[in-house]
């Protein structure tokens, strides 16, 4: 059975409304105490706690994927394809670059702490693969299509490996060449001696940019990049009960990576249209319905609007203007599959601005009936004397 994933602000140790500042003021804390290299003893359970650490802190400390896991946990939203399988759990994390990811923890405590308040270099794995960047996009859709779900379209303009050079950067029929000025490390290293001993710091080499490559005969239609940007379109879909401003994740869809990274991801923020004739709160709807004052009176059956179309209703008599009826799971579908929500519909009594003579007589008689009185008080008001 599949291990479950702890809450990522319960690793962390916060709460759901933790600031920025103390989100990482608790990583930093649990970082340097699960650090393998401060575990010489327990290497191993403190390698996979410093992995969960960074892993829930990689998630947290990114306020798009921070929302998305606000609203959708580890599990992800039911009802969407094959395509969002990635986005459980945010698989495919590997841990900060320059961390090495689990199993892989060659960096030193200090490089820890110098990513935080500068100094040291992480610049050291500059030539190793990188992971590329993410791509936010919207779109828009109708209030029926989120309740319904339905599948889009986006055009994403995204950097692509230059079909010329087959992402090389180099010229056809020529090569990259191994940087002289570093050796192919991408770092150049200095050694200075110090009353405190020899001192040894390290740069990205200026020649290679830190791959460890030169172009000498650069790609003419990349100019040397390796990439192209081109316009391409992602279908996806819209789960149904989808709502406003919500994320939709499509993994791998984003920036390619470099040298052999993992490409990032493609981030959707969906906007819902207002419609006509409902409104919606989570998963209730709301409508308002109009009725005669003869059938608010009398009661009877009246017509209301529906997901599904227009169907009866059977109002009963007295009913005042204002009252609010609820039709139980006939509202929208949880987009996590928890539940239906209700439809709530309030009727709203229209009194008629004019009345023929023949009608205003009934109305009277009505009154008279009723026992209600509609002539003008002849007790003495507030200025009679």
């Amino acid at each position: 059975m599949a291990e479950t994933k702890r809450d990522y602000y319960e690793v962390l140790g916060v709460d759901k409304s933790v600031s920025d500042e103390d989100l990482k003021k608790a990583y930093r804390k649990l970082a340097k105490k699960y650090h393998p290299d401060a575990n010489p003893d327990n290497r191993a359970e403190a390698e996979k706690n410093f992995k969960e650490v960074n892993e829930a802190y990689e998630v947290l400390s990114d306020p798009q994927k921070r929302k998305m896991y606000d609203q959708f946990g580890h599990s992800g939203p039911n009802g969407y394809s094959s395509d969002f399988s990635g986005f459980s759990g945010f698989d495919g994390f590997s841990g900060f670059s320059g961390f090495g990811g689990a199993g892989g923890f060659d960096v030193d405590l200090g490089d820890i702490f110098s990513s935080f308040f500068g100094g040291g270099s992480r610049s050291r794995r500059s030539n190793g693969p990188q992971r590329g960047n993410d791509i936010k996009v919207s779109v828009n859709i109708s209030f029926k299509e989120a309740v319904f779900g339905t599948k889009k379209q986006v055009k994403v303009t995204r950097k692509e490996q230059c079909p010329t050079c087959n992402g090389s950067g180099a010229k056809p029929g020529t090569s990259t060449e191994t940087c002289k000025a570093c050796n192919g490390s991408g770092q150049i290293r200095t050694v200075r001696n110090t009353i405190l001993g020899s001192m040894q710091t390290t740069r990205v080499c200026d020649n290679c940019a830190g791959s460890g490559k030169v172009i000498s005969s650069p790609c003419t239609e990349c100019k040397g990049t390796g990439s192209v940007r081109k316009v391409r379109t992602v279908t996806f879909n819209i789960p149904a009960g989808i709502d406003n401003g919500m994320i939709i994740p499509i993994r791998g869809e984003g920036e390619p990576g470099i040298r052999g990274g993992a490409s990032g991801d493609l981030y959707i923020t969906v906007n819902v249209s207002q419609d006509n004739i409902f409104s919606r709160k989570g998963d209730n709807i709301y409508e308002t319905v109009h009725v005669s004052f003869a059938m608010a009176t009398l009661g009877g059956k009246i017509k209301i609007q529906t997901l599904e179309g227009e169907e009866g209703y059977d109002l009963p008599s007295g009913t005042q203007s204002g009252t609010v009826f609820t039709l139980r799971n006939r509202g929208i579908k949880n987009v996590n599959g928890n539940g239906t929500g209700n439809l709530n519909f309030t009727v709203i009594v229209d009194i008629p601005k004019r009345l023929s003579a023949e009608e205003r007589q009934l109305v009277e008689k009505l009154a008279e009936l009723s026992g209600e009185s509609n002539y003008v008080s002849k007790k003495k008001g507030f200025f009679d004397f």
